[in-house]
């Protein structure tokens, strides 16, 4: 009985996805052909998200272990762990006055509808694809300058096992934040893992805990910029595991 119900829950899902995407796909899509627009493309955007993440039943705790404040004026390179494809929704919730660029993969830009969308406001990058990897940095550039910050989840992907509690980083998000002096906001996510796991059968609506937990300054050590970050996301994991 439980598998019927989380199967009918996924349902649910593409349904409010088809939904918000089409009402406010629309307007996003437009006024994202100026990129002066974004800004107001990207209240649209969050109201996608505030509309999928409570409309399949989460919520969040804000529990900051840091008394660091993100500032208005500078561009972020926000980071976390990824583990649901709800956690994309969770940066545009916390950052209202950020408008945020996603570094995606390729891939999603299949997606009917979604992906005409998709492509316009986030730079993709074929994983299989070196020249695709390097001209990430130029785009997320461009992006920046034009006063958005960016989101990488530096895994890269959700691991197939679920048995890893943080997957190893990726170099983009600190040579990014290195080459551009953009300071890195660094989040952790609990319990989405748990509660909407890529197994359609399993899952459960409840409450989603989420972590801030530093901003670390750019710094000409990347290396020590990354192994900091993943210290600090694992340390959160680890001490607050479902």
């Amino acid at each position: 009985m439980a598998k019927i119900l989380n199967y009918l829950w996924r349902f649910w899902l593409l349904i409010l996805a088809f939904v918000l995407t089409i009402v406010l796909g629309i307007p996003v899509y437009i006024l994202s052909f100026n990129k002066k627009h974004y800004k107001y493309a990207y209240k649209f955007i969050r109201f996608w998200c505030y509309g999928m993440f409570y409309g399949m039943g989460f919520r969040y705790e804000l529990i900051h272990l840091t008394d660091k404040k993100i500032d208005k004026g500078r561009q972020y390179v926000f980071v976390s762990n990824h583990t649901s494809i709800m956690d994309i929704m969770l940066p545009c919730i916390l950052f209202p006055n950020h408008p945020l660029c996603f570094v995606g993969k390729k891939e999603l830009v299949k997606i009917p509808i979604f992906g005409t969308i998709y492509k316009r406001i986030c730079v993709m990058v074929d994983r299989t694809s070196a020249r695709s990897r390097a001209d990430v940095y130029r785009r997320c550039a461009e992006k920046m300058q034009e006063g958005n910050s960016i989101v990488i989840f530096p895994e890269g992907g959700v691991p197939d096992d679920t048995s890893i509690i943080l997957d190893d980083f990726k170099d983009g998000a600190f040579t990014l934040s290195s080459k551009h002096q953009s300071p890195l906001a660094v989040y952790t996510f609990v319990g989405l893992k748990e509660m909407f796991p890529f197994d359609n059968s399993k899952g459960y609506p409840g409450k989603v805990k989420v972590f801030f937990n530093d901003i670390i300054e750019p710094s000409s050590d990347q290396k020590e910029m990354k192994t900091q970050t993943y210290q600090k996301i694992k340390k959160t994991l680890i001490n607050n595991s479902y």
